[in-house]
């Protein structure tokens, strides 16, 4: 039996062991060891009866996180209902937390579920478990559902929706391509007193220079600052998206410079644009300069956007090392571009470059790749 599982056959009644900060933190650390989701499962509702464990959302979120990305919701339904049998569901905060947590793993109908119950537990609703819910709506994606929660819920409750309502509903009209529509919550707010945020606007920034809106997003932009609002690396990287798909490169390094005479560093995001705004206007040598200047390593999107562009450019070595250095420094990106360069070496009877790169796919002890030979079956 390992250490952590003979701390959690301990009794839980024991006051000094269910505070002890040595025992709750051995007992994180088992569960987030546990490579066994099943056994995981168990130790988690075990680890659940002590008050300080409850208290702790990095493990909350963390172990949610894990069964969502192996599909197990049953079992993150399992371990969440099971927290309705503690005091803290009274806690609105301790409920809007299942609440976001299933909308965290895509599960809204749970999430509603919660939220609907909270009265019956003599839990208040608030515009506190009225954010998790809209933000539960969008992460699970029911886009078409938020405005409705926007409009009906707060008048059935007495709430009056925050800045936190306001920016989630934009995220919201945004994602679902309803771009006027997010951009009139902008007056909605100025009318009830409500200031936008950085996070209002890079929402905004974000789907109007993405969805080529870029006069559009432009004036957004002037908005932003003259309510002195001050753009950050996730608000100029939104405008050098812009600038990379109207094909101005020229201003886009402008952009760049200007964010470095403000102190505000450049990001992996900041060269990815860049590079697509390159890459758009056909130029090579500067998207691969751009690259080679990011010091970004082996970025999977960067790699995605340049390895099809420089095979259809001719430049196979550049698009050959490419693939040598996702091998060599362990980088997990997507297979396509990787059998791309395969047959385009093959193709240009390269035939031992090609093989090498099926093989390097093959042993890669950090992912494995089903590269294929073109005369391969």
């Amino acid at each position: 039996m390992s250490f952590s599982s003979r701390l959690l056959s301990r009794s839980f009644s024991t006051t000094a062991t269910a505070t002890d900060p040595k025992f709750i933190g051995s007992v994180i650390r088992g569960i987030y060891r546990e490579n066994n989701l099943k056994r995981l499962v168990d130790k988690f509702k075990k680890s659940s009866d002590l008050g300080r464990f409850r208290t702790n959302t990095g493990i909350y979120t963390g172990t949610v996180q894990r069964l969502a990305n192996a599909k197990r919701f049953r079992w993150i339904e399992e371990i969440l209902e099971h927290q309705k049998q503690y005091k803290d569901i009274s806690k609105e905060g301790f409920t809007a937390r299942l609440i976001t947590l299933y909308g965290k793993a895509a599960m809204f109908e749970n999430a509603r579920k919660v939220f609907d119950e909270m009265p019956e537990r003599n839990c208040e609703q608030t515009v506190l478990s009225f954010n998790a819910l809209l933000g539960a709506c969008v992460n699970s994606k029911k886009f078409g559902e938020v405005d409705g929660l926007f409009k009906d819920l707060p008048h059935k409750l007495g709430i009056e929706p925050d800045l936190v309502s306001y920016n989630t509903i934009i995220k919201a009209f945004v994602y679902k391509g309803s771009l006027d529509s997010a951009n009139t919550l902008l007056y909605e707010m100025e009318k009830k007193g409500i200031r936008p945020d950085l996070i209002t606007f890079n929402t905004l920034l974000l789907g109007f220079y993405s969805n080529g809106r870029f006069a559009d997003a432009e004036k957004i932009w002037e908005t932003m600052v003259n309510m002195n609002v001050r753009p950050n690396v996730r608000s100029y990287n939104a405008r050098l998206d812009g600038l990379a798909i109207e094909k101005q490169t020229k201003k886009a390094l402008e952009l760049v410079g200007e964010m470095r005479s403000k102190e505000i560093n450049p990001d992996v995001f900041t060269f990815y644009a860049l590079i697509k705004g390159f890459v758009n206007e056909g130029n090579l040598e500067e998207a691969k300069r751009w690259y080679n200047k990011s010091g970004c390593g082996m970025n999977k999107a960067i790699f995605k956007l340049l390895v099809p562009f420089v095979c259809e450019k001719g430049d196979l070595d550049f698009a050959f090392n490419l693939c040598k250095r996702t091998f060599s420094k362990r980088c997990l990106v997507d297979q396509a571009p990787l059998q791309l360069v395969v047959d385009r070496l093959a193709k240009e009877l390269r035939v031992e470059e090609a093989k090498e790169l099926v093989e390097l796919g093959k042993t890669n002890s950090y992912c494995r790749y089903n590269l294929k030979f073109p005369s391969e079956e």
